[in-house]
């Protein structure tokens, strides 16, 4: 009876639970606890993310850009100007009008999230916990973002040129009113500022428009004749293309005379993988039916 006993009580043994691996022992409050050293695997970082904020081809379009930008800056600055790059209230992408530039003085206006400013803060943590975008967590990180961010490859030597032409930098970002000091101290923390809100800073919440960039353009436009734009996105040029539904008729819409002639010439995008409005169309809008391969079977070799 014994040994039936030892033999069953050595069963319960065996079939219970293993402890987590542990190189030690935790003690707390007169407990012993067992501590998982298993290694984690280390997070996987988006192949957008990479190559924006990783690779040198990423960073050498970032700074072709920014060179390209400076040297039509300066190609404007010795004679008039008659019309602005900021397109006018009444016009279309069809049919283009732009604002007057009369003898108002020269600027260069530029988005700030991955135009003139990489996002590393809250990209990392984005890579590092993904989750579907939270307003919250970005309002977050436009409050405490200084000192976490870098400039675009070439930002800075550009924006110190065109500012040596005589030529005002002015920002016109989505990021929130309520938080301009801190926006302010991100782009002047980077050494791409000054940034002053109301002159040479605007913000989503200074009008009734929203995140909706032309009325902003439009009182930007009222002050300076603005010789050129930067921006990652479209509606950085015109909230125009924010209209346009289908994706590859936007597309469409940036490669049609006489928008077409823009851009390199008054209007210069800088490259975002990450995130925004070029990160859309399904299958159908992306691969054309008429373009799609397959390798051949052998009876078609």
């Amino acid at each position: 009876m014994a040994l039936s006993l030892a033999v069953s009580l050595s069963a319960c043994a065996t079939t219970q639970p293993s402890p987590p691996k542990s190189s030690g022992l935790d003690l707390k409050g007169g407990s012993v606890l067992f501590v998982d050293n298993t290694p984690r695997p280390a997070p996987t970082v988006p192949p957008g993310m990479q190559y924006l904020y990783g690779s040198g081809e990423g960073a050498a379009i970032s700074a072709q850009a920014w060179h390209m930008l400076a040297l039509y800056v300066s190609s404007q600055t010795g004679s008039e100007m008659g019309d602005s790059v900021v397109l006018a209230p009444d016009a279309t992408l069809a049919a283009p009008k732009w604002a007057s530039c009369g003898t108002k003085p020269k600027a260069a206006v530029f988005d700030v999230d991955e135009t003139v400013l990489l996002n590393l803060g809250f990209e990392y943590n984005d890579a590092a916990h993904p989750a579907p975008y939270d307003e919250a967590r970005w309002q977050a990180w436009e409050k405490t973002s200084a000192g976490k961010v870098a400039p675009t490859p070439g930002a800075i030597d550009a924006l110190n040129a065109i500012r040596k032409l005589g030529v005002t930098v002015v920002f016109n970002t989505n990021r929130s009113a309520g938080n301009a000091d801190a926006t302010r101290a991100a782009i002047e923390g980077a050494g791409l500022g000054p940034a002053v809100h109301g002159e040479t800073l605007f913000l989503s919440g200074d009008d009734t428009m929203g995140s909706k960039k032309d009325g902003r353009r439009q009182t930007i436009a009222a002050r300076y004749c603005v010789v050129a734009m930067a921006g990652d996105q479209l509606g950085d040029f015109s909230d125009l293309f924010n209209t346009i539904k289908s994706p590859i008729d936007r597309r469409n819409a940036t490669l049609t005379a006489p928008i077409a002639a823009k851009w390199g010439m008054g209007w210069f995008v800088l490259p975002n993988p990450v995130y925004g409005s070029g990160l859309k169309g399904g299958f159908d809008d992306i691969f054309p039916a008429d373009m799609r391969w397959a390798p051949p079977t052998a009876t078609e070799k």
